[in-house]
């Protein structure tokens, strides 16, 4: 196993846990303690990016990528870190903390969603071509009515987000697939912050250090670029899950 290959299975090892939405579908008071309490706790870690920095190329450059993951994501997991320290989210799974979490939370809201969204958008994204399968687009088609309006809808989503956040595809408690956007590091997820609640399946960073340093201010161009790096099998194994 040469040395890419481990990372790129470490990488998915280390976020196994986060992208298992079942289990942080915290909406629901049906949800155990129990259930919520699976995943990573405190100290949190950067997982390894699952592919090299300049996988993504020419869609998302080395550069941005390396900083992305390095810097802000990391940054992310020591501020979280540093937040939770000696409060009652110390001994709290990411999970119960994104249920948990409210306006109030600043910090611990802030960098939680940040180390979780990202932890899920690294994996989302793929060196390799992929394609939705039949099933996939037969649901999004059902959803939507066709996939080109599922692709101009969250499209539309990510360029509407008014400075800094995220678009999403989710499953909502109702088992239907929907298109929404969230401000920052927020995600469907924070049922006490958030108007649209459900399970991402797929999300795109719109934040400017996701895109700045290659495409300047061009946001659609790299929403664009996006599409041709989306891993399509990730996408409907949360699907898949969600659905269950």
């Amino acid at each position: 196993m040469d040395k890419r290959e481990f990372i790129k299975l470490a990488g998915l090892a280390g976020v196994a846990a986060l992208s298992n939405p079942t289990s942080v579908l915290a909406a629901s008071p049906a949800r155990t303690t129990a259930a919520l309490a699976t995943g990573p706790k405190a100290p949190f870690e950067l997982p390894p990016l699952p592919y090299a920095f300049d996988a993504l190329e020419p869609n998302i450059d080395k550069l941005t990528m390396e900083i992305h993951h390095d810097k802000h994501h990391g940054g992310y997991v020591k501020k979280l870190n540093d937040a939770v320290q000696g409060t009652s989210f110390a001994s709290l799974s990411l999970e119960q903390i994104l249920n948990k979490v409210t306006a109030k939370d600043k910090a611990i809201r802030n960098n939680g969603g940040g180390h979780y969204n990202h932890s899920l958008f690294w994996t989302w994204m793929s060196p390799e071509k992929t394609t939705p399968s039949d099933k996939l687009k037969t649901a999004i088609n059902g959803a939507f009515g066709s996939w080109d309006t599922f692709q101009q809808k969250f499209s539309d989503a990510a360029k509407g987000v008014f400075g800094s956040g995220w678009a999403w595809l989710i499953v909502t408690p109702s088992k239907k697939l929907s298109v929404v956007s969230t401000p920052n590091q927020d995600n469907p997820l924070m049922h006490q912050i958030v108007k649209e609640r459900g399970l991402p399946i797929l999300g795109i960073d719109v934040w400017e250090h996701a895109y700045y340093l290659k495409h300047q201010n061009r946001r659609p161009e790299y929403i664009e670029a996006f599409w041709n790096v989306v891993n399509w099998p990730e996408v409907e194994k949360h699907y898949d899950m969600a659905m269950k």
